[in-house]
């Protein structure tokens, strides 16, 4: 193969050079990555097994938002995505996919609490009163 034909070869598959979009991280930021993990791992693991906070319903808060936090460390640091990262279209999809999951979870709750409040059984006074 002639040294054209290495060029012209080569110019195709240049596009999609990872270490030029992005890239790969280096080991300082993947232990950054780490250990950020571990820490928002050990923290909602101590609020639950040293029963740190009185309220369930905010240590169960406390834990999403360290839950979403750790993802958005797991996209930074280990997925290596970016609005920079191939021309945006990563992190497109990705708020794409946040969309259609958030619109899929918020309808299925509320199709499920309007079937609880309608599906209950009611009780003997409804019933007299209904019939009636």
């Amino acid at each position: 193969m002639s040294a054209d034909a290495h060029h012209v070869a080569a110019a195709g598959h240049g596009h999609h050079d990872a270490h030029s979009e992005g890239g790969h991280g280096s080991f300082q930021s993947y232990m950054t990555g780490f250990v950020l993990s571990v820490i928002l791992t050990v923290i909602p693991f101590w609020l639950v097994m040293g029963n740190v906070l009185d309220n369930s319903l905010v240590t169960t808060l406390v834990i999403l938002a360290l839950g979403g936090v750790q993802m958005v460390v797991h996209v930074i640091y280990f997925l290596h995505m970016s609005t920079k990262s191939e021309g945006g279209w990563t992190f497109m999809a990705l708020i794409f996919t946040i969309t259609l999951v958030v619109i899929m979870l918020a309808g299925s709750v509320w199709v499920m609490y309007h079937l609880n409040h309608n599906m209950m059984p009611m009780d003997a006074h409804d019933v007299m009163n209904n019939a009636r």
